[in-house]
């Protein structure tokens, strides 16, 4: 039996990964999605995930809970082992990835698709204004990491742009997807 690939959807804040994730999830019943584990503070929201403390983290990766984790702008996140069980059932599986383990993911998952979102400066920066979590100094080092680019190495990579319509965004993502699998 084959695995489902792994869609890493990855992008600066604001670009809308959730979003794309959502609607990606309406347009096609046989994908799923993996939450993320996070050790976000309580009162912090975001997207949907599974809140833990640090300790419970720590312990969750000691027992092997996760296939995946990883530290980025002080918070440690993870991808549960489970996903394997969701690969074996759909026929992708979708997940929120930082951009920085990227390389890390393709090791693990090996069938990983790559869909990186990306948008005008302006847009994210208004965005980031309306979704209203962070501070302004903290929107702007968001800003300023946007242009972060993705790890060499990565072999199956589809940059969309989302500055639009959602729809679109998604056709786009879904062409593409289409177009590998003939």
């Amino acid at each position: 039996m084959s695995l489902a690939p792994v869609i890493a959807v990855v992008g600066p804040s604001g670009v809308g990964k959730d979003s794309v994730i959502r609607a990606l999830l309406d347009r096609e019943p046989g994908y799923c999605r993996v939450r993320r584990v996070i050790t976000r503070p309580m009162g912090e929201q975001g997207e949907d995930f599974d809140r833990v403390t640090e300790a419970q983290f720590h312990l969750m990766a000691s027992d092997g809970a996760f296939a995946l984790h990883w530290s980025a702008h002080g918070l440690l996140y993870g991808i549960p082992a489970s996903i394997l069980d969701r690969r074996r059932a759909a026929r992708g599986v979708l997940v929120n990835l930082s951009r920085s383990v990227l390389t890390q993911a393709q090791d693990v998952f090996k069938d990983l698709v790559v869909v990186s979102l990306t948008a005008a400066p302006e847009v994210l920066a208004q965005r980031l204004r309306d979704r209203g979590r962070e501070s302004t100094s903290a929107q702007a080092d968001r800003l300023g990491r946007a242009g972060t680019p993705l790890p060499d190495g990565l072999r199956r990579v589809i940059t969309v742009d989302n500055s639009g319509p959602l729809a679109r965004t998604v056709d786009q993502i879904l062409q593409q997807l289409q177009g590998e699998r003939a």
